[in-house]
């Protein structure tokens, strides 16, 4: 049969019209923020205007050895402040530790909730704030929204280059008794007020730097690809992801070179407000077991898992890895989605080589035996749920081998 032609006669019918989609509904969470050199002198005034008394400051012996802690406690004092200090923070913060705090913060009558110190201090602090605006016990509230009353106020001033949870609806709470980390989330949990001082980021051992650092990046990489991704998040993470990987080697050759410092800060900042609107993916939901099981750093368990999950994914969303990898710096221009992914995830792999992270998750302590329970736990985390690519307990099990 020849090729179909319209007759003359036959009237050719006009394009089908296709309604305009309606514009995306998007909330963005965000606290207060106050960015720059020398901010922390602005805790004190902070603190105030939030209704603290008697602030109850939580951090770790870190922060306290660096001196970061007697400047806040200062500053906080001169606003007529009589702050409480607990000190008793471990990375990857327990369920015990959360306890512990908040029968101090009750004993202590104190009121505003501060944190200074890395992600752990930050949850730590969060779930201390859970416990006083809540019955039970913080393993209570995994999952999405089940804080539903009323916690105090929350300054939180972050001293490292990556988490985010200074800005973030997260907390990340160690179950001791299943070695397992449990995500809790709400919009309850975003903080009142931030304050990112880039000064205290100089005190950081490399190993953290580093840690921290590809945290960031795997927090752009997860919330662009995320299904809750929105435009206004969007911008957020691929600023992150371009900072990023412009300035974390930086910061590891010459950890006293002010700018990148000041733009990984930025980057940490960036990254959060993008996936605390945005939620994460399968990378975060992998790392939580992980850490859970060995009580391993979490951005280093990040750096591992990453390019493994970004090769993954892209078969689900491959036009969005082409904007990211060119806000990661490679020349990607007219090249399938695909083939982006893939430089995209040679390139975070050669990051972490020259950041010094290990190869794989074998240097880290897991074994093959451990797969099975890693990728069941996996399947609970909530950051899975918003993965772009649906994975099943074969395809976890598949992803931890790949990268062990």
């Amino acid at each position: 049969m020849g090729p179909h032609v319209t007759s003359p006669t036959t009237p050719v019918p006009p394009p089908r019209a296709h309604a305009p989609e309606p514009p995306q509904l998007v909330k963005f969470h965000a606290p207060e923020i106050v960015f720059g050199v020398g901010s922390l002198g602005e805790a004190g005034f902070a603190a105030g205007r939030l209704g603290a008394r008697r602030p109850f400051v939580v951090t770790d012996p870190g922060i306290i050895e660096a001196g970061w802690v007697d400047e806040l406690l200062g500053h906080l004092r001169e606003s007529g402040l009589r702050p409480v200090v607990w000190s008793s923070v471990t990375p990857n913060p327990k369920d015990r530790e959360i306890r512990a705090a908040y029968s101090c913060y009750r004993e202590a009558a104190a009121d505003v909730i501060i944190a200074i110190g890395g992600g752990s201090c930050i949850d730590a602090a969060k779930g201390v704030a859970i416990l006083s605006g809540n019955d039970g016990d913080i393993l209570d509230y995994a999952g999405v929204d089940q804080v539903t009353n009323p916690i105090p106020p929350l300054l939180m001033i972050p001293s490292t280059s990556g988490t985010g949870a200074d800005v973030s609806q997260f907390c990340i709470v160690t179950d001791t008794e299943r070695s397992v980390k449990i995500t809790i989330m709400g919009r309850a949990l975003v903080p009142d007020i931030s304050i990112t001082d880039p000064r205290l980021l100089v005190t950081m051992p490399e190993w953290l730097n580093a840690a921290t650092g590809l945290d960031a990046l795997t927090h752009g990489v997860e919330s662009f690809v995320s299904l809750a991704h929105n435009p206004l998040a969007d911008l957020h993470a691929l600023r992150a992801v371009g900072l990023v990987c412009g300035n974390l080697r930086t910061t590891i050759h010459d950890p006293r070179e002010e700018q990148a410092r000041a733009k990984m800060a930025q980057a940490s900042l960036n990254a959060g407000l993008a996936f605390t609107n945005a939620i994460l993916g399968a990378t975060h939901a992998m790392s939580h077991q992980v850490g859970g099981l060995l009580d391993a750093p979490h951005g280093v368990v990040n750096g591992v898992l990453l390019p493994h999950v970004i090769r993954y994914n892209a078969r689900a969303t491959p036009e969005r890895f082409v904007d990211l990898a060119e806000s990661a710096g490679l020349d990607v221009s007219g090249m399938p989605g695909e083939e982006a992914a893939e430089l995209l995830a040679d390139l975070v792999r050669t990051l972490a080589d020259d950041v010094g992270v290990p190869k794989n998750l074998r240097a880290l302590g897991v074994s093959e035996a451990d797969i099975p329970r890693l990728a069941l736990t996996t399947l609970d985390d909530a950051c899975l749920t918003t993965n772009p690519r649906a994975a099943d307990g074969h395809d976890v099990e598949t992803l931890f081998r790949a990268a062990l």
